[in-house]
């Protein structure tokens, strides 16, 4: 790994994957900027960083607050080198289950709140010529499930997003990388879903999902620890895959929808191909 620190700006730090990066980072000789949506959730992340980890209250979801807690990070380190964009929450319903409030309300989270992060941390790194923007998606964005459909939408419109921006900003020096997570063992289940009401018309696909989830929660095979430390090691070998999957979960997801592709586009090339002006 290189000796060289890199200052970290890292949202949804007081669980999960945004606590556990922000402490590999630190692990590794880094500086964090550590932001949650309570100031008690990031005094532990700063005691331990010992002056190398300032803690900052951000909610994602204010365009204005996103862009001056940009604006004092970069003030207090002098450059942002990696942001992770990793605030947000699950919303487990069907979709006809799911009621509008709630609908809008996670999308404002995981699609807005992050591209409020993207648009105001650009600024600073185009200023650098340079920087890595690193995003947490889901494996509902790989393929999704009955009862994911509105918080996998959320992270799908994240990564065409993501897909854009790494192609418009390679010339300035950034990079983009999308996180794929699997299951891992971390508070998104117990802390981090919202639910929708429930219609029994829906029991045996949304609701069937809802109790799988339910029983796997705190069985799940992704250590959080060692996803962090791996992201960490990805950034210090100046390395920026597209596509980042964690966990056996999601590679094997990740090759089984490419080959269930190729067999559709196999089974309808010919005539799809002769839609074509002739």
């Amino acid at each position: 790994m290189s000796d060289t620190p890199r200052t970290w700006f890292i949202t949804g730090c007081s669980s999960g994957f945004g606590r556990s990066i922000a402490e590999a980072a630190l692990l590794a000789g880094d500086h964090v900027i550590a932001t949650a949506r309570r100031q008690e959730d990031l005094e532990m992340l700063e005691h331990v960083g010992a002056g190398r980890c300032q803690g900052l209250v951000l909610d994602i979801t204010q365009a204005d607050q996103v862009r001056t807690v940009i604006a004092a990070a970069a003030q207090i380190t002098g450059k942002i080198d990696v942001c992770v964009n990793n605030a947000g929450y699950g919303l487990i319903g069907a979709v006809e289950e799911c009621s509008e409030e709630q609908i809008r309300t996670n999308f404002e989270t995981n699609f807005f709140g992050t591209l409020n992060v993207v648009r105001y941390i650009l600024p600073v790194m185009r200023a650098q010529k340079s920087g890595h923007i690193i995003t947490i998606s889901a494996a509902a964005a790989i393929s999704n499930y009955p009862g994911f459909g509105v918080y996998g939408a959320a992270k799908a419109a994240v990564e065409s997003l993501s897909e854009s921006l790494r192609a418009e900003v390679q010339p300035h020096g950034i990079k983009v990388t999308l996180v794929q997570p699997g299951p891992f063992r971390t508070a998104f289940i117990a802390k981090g879903l919202d639910h929708a009401a429930k219609m029994p018309e829906y029991a045996g696909s949304a609701g069937k999902f809802a109790n799988f989830l339910a029983n796997v929660e705190g069985k799940q095979p992704g250590d959080p620890d060692r996803a962090a430390e791996l992201i960490v090691q990805m950034v210090h070998e100046s390395k920026s895959p597209l596509r980042l999957p964690l966990g056996k979960y999601a590679v094997k997801k990740i090759r089984d929808m490419a080959n269930q592709r190729l067999r559709e586009v196999d089974e309808w090339d010919t005539r799809a191909s002769d839609t074509d002006f002739r």
